[in-house]
């Protein structure tokens, strides 16, 4: 990823446990493939080591696809607790 254009850094633990560990979400700048397709690369430093760039209809959905990055964590929550650098929990459970 050349161009960074956004990114949050979490901590993270495995469910139940107490050892947190930094995850860092870079979202970079979204670009055509050799097909024409529009696609934009995603980290997930810390967390996965290789993850595809999502793909959209144009470069704007993809960027929108890249740039929700809650949906997926909320894939994870069965795994891993997530939460805000200042120890807050990411996700509010009381909603």
């Amino acid at each position: 990823m050349n161009t960074v254009v956004a990114e949050r850094s979490l901590r993270f633990c495995a469910k139940g446990g107490s050892e947190r560990r930094t995850l860092i979400v870079r979202i970079g700048m979204p670009y055509l493939d050799k097909d024409g397709i529009a696609k934009c690369p995603i980290a997930w430093e810390g967390l996965f080591e290789n993850f595809a760039d999502l793909a959209g209809i144009d470069s704007l959905h993809a960027l929108q696809l890249a740039s929700n990055i809650d949906s997926m964590l909320e894939r994870l929550t069965d795994k891993y607790d997530f939460f805000w650098e200042s120890g807050e929990p990411y996700f509010d459970d009381s909603e």
